[in-house]
């Protein structure tokens, strides 16, 4: 027998609302303005008031308080449903942004930054390829060895795979041998060392246009084509018994060695693939004085379309309710709700920005003041959720994609967070500081006889901080810095 029963249930969903803040959130500056970009595309109701100012007089948006909502000469009771007081509300662009520092770009003259035309690394292999004479066959075999390519400039693809490739693709019926002669053609193409199919082969292809009758050249051959593996793992002493060298010599061939490009496919586009920062906040040292601005772009010029106000105000003032006119109210209500929406995520973000950012602050006072990073406090997601009242996602979230730029450099404020470690004496100081130190006796070592994670572990202990040798070896790693035998040079 069927029951029914009634019961209650209480559940934490999210509004469409703190949906969108969470997603603005996390966007740092760079990515904000192609997140704007497709808000005002998808949404009529959205106008960047910068763009606006273009096409109307200023005079007709004059400057109010953007809470200030206009009023209404009649109401509808066919209507109800919808207040027409929420959506109908002054043209002017809320004042958020006035709140926030412009970084000094309203006074300056903005313009545009020139940018390099340059050929790429596949259209400078193309124009090689076009000066040299080939038979349609083999042009269409070079063009699609060189679109095999990848970003460094290795071919990783099986010849074999080529030739299905050429039949499939263009029709072209070729044999890997005709496919390895075209390779070699394109191998002899700038920059050297393109069309290798692994490390040694690039390598060796470099030296060989080299002066060959160079005797450092011919054993540097040797060593690539030979010993490649004792080289990369750096057992100078078994090559010198190898090649019955002395460390002289030695020395002088790996210098050979070590200038040569590994990623050749990246020699022409190394400006071009870095990544570009933006700042999210400034800090500044007014005599002892830290002062917190936030970045500029970070506070776009955002307001409610009039003409969507307008309208919404004339459809609800209409004599004839039909069904039609119902739909464009929804539809210019929807609208209108999404852009309100919107520009309350972003006055949010801005709020939260700077509250989070303001807690780091005052809580890393005296590194911001000095830039050592000795003096970091041990300082971990929770420390400043509970200052400022939010959740830690909300501070991961900040804190993983922001940038802050001081006098003493641009940081993530990632890095800004440790975890704390007891000295002998019982004070809590940040791990920072213990690869600070690390770094340091690294970085002043005899690259001859470079120090062991033990004898690291010894020198640690020796200034107070009681750490294990494996956690020495993980800061170590955790700075991208090599075992000492990797660290060794001639």
């Amino acid at each position: 027998m069927l029951k029914q029963n009634l019961q209650q249930k209480l559940l934490q969903k999210l509004s469409p609302q703190q949906i969108q803040f969470i997603k603005l959130l996390q966007v740092p500056t760079v990515m904000l303005d192609t997140r704007i970009k497709e808000e005002l595309e998808e949404n009529p109701a959205l106008e960047d008031l910068s763009l606006a100012n273009m096409n109307e007089p200023a005079e007709d948006y004059p400057d109010k308080d953007p809470e200030e909502n206009f009023d209404k000469d009649e109401s509808n009771e066919d209507f109800d449903e919808f207040n027409v007081d929420e959506y109908i509300q002054d043209d002017s662009i809320s004042d958020y942004g006035s709140k926030y520092d412009q970084n000094g770009d309203d006074d300056e003259e903005r313009k545009e930054i020139p940018i390099a035309v340059q050929n790429s690394f596949f259209e400078n292999l193309e124009q090689q390829l076009n000066l040299v004479p080939l038979s349609d066959k083999d042009f269409h075999v070079g063009m699609q060895i060189i679109g095999s390519l990848d970003d460094d400039g290795y071919l990783r693809r099986p010849i074999s795979s080529l030739v299905d490739d050429l039949a499939f693709s263009q029709n072209v019926f070729a044999d890997e041998a005709e496919i390895e002669e075209m390779l070699k053609l394109i191998q002899s193409f700038d920059p050297a060392g393109v069309g290798a199919r692994d490390l040694q082969e690039c390598l060796l292809i470099q030296l060989r246009k080299r002066d060959i009758s160079n005797p450092v050249i011919q054993k540097a051959i040797v060593i690539v084509e030979e010993y490649l593996d004792e080289f990369t793992r750096k057992h100078y002493d078994k090559l010198e018994r190898l090649l019955n060298i002395d460390s002289e010599e030695l020395k002088e061939i790996v210098a050979e060695i070590l200038k040569l490009n590994p990623k050749p496919g990246d020699a022409s586009a190394q400006t071009t693939k870095q990544l570009q920062v933006i700042p999210d906040f400034h800090i500044t040292n007014n005599d002892g004085t830290l002062i917190l601005t936030l970045n500029s772009k970070n506070a776009p010029e955002l307001r409610v379309s009039r003409s969507y106000q307008e309208m919404f105000e004339h459809y609800d003032k209409a004599s004839a309710k039909d069904k039609k006119l119902k739909e464009a109210v929804q539809f210019v209500k929807q609208k209108l709700d999404s852009a309100k929406w919107f520009i309350d995520a972003i006055k949010q973000r801005q709020q939260t920005l700077l509250k989070t950012m303001n807690a780091i602050m005052n809580y890393q006072y005296e590194y911001f003041i000095t830039g050592d990073e000795r003096n970091l406090r041990p300082m971990i997601l929770k420390d400043i959720a509970d200052k400022i009242g939010m959740d830690i996602s909300t501070v991961s979230r900040v804190a993983n994609s922001k940038y802050v730029q001081t006098e003493f450099g641009t940081f993530l404020l990632k890095s800004f967070f440790s975890e704390a470690i007891q000295t002998e004496s019982g004070e809590e100081v940040s791990n920072k500081e213990v690869k600070k130190i690390l770094e340091d006796c690294i970085g002043s070592e005899d690259k001859h006889r470079p120090l062991a994670d033990e004898k690291l572990t010894e020198i640690l202990k020796e200034k107070g901080y009681n750490i294990a040798r494996r956690t020495v070896a993980k800061y170590r790693e955790a700075m991208n810095i090599p075992v000492a035998r990797l660290r060794k040079e001639l």
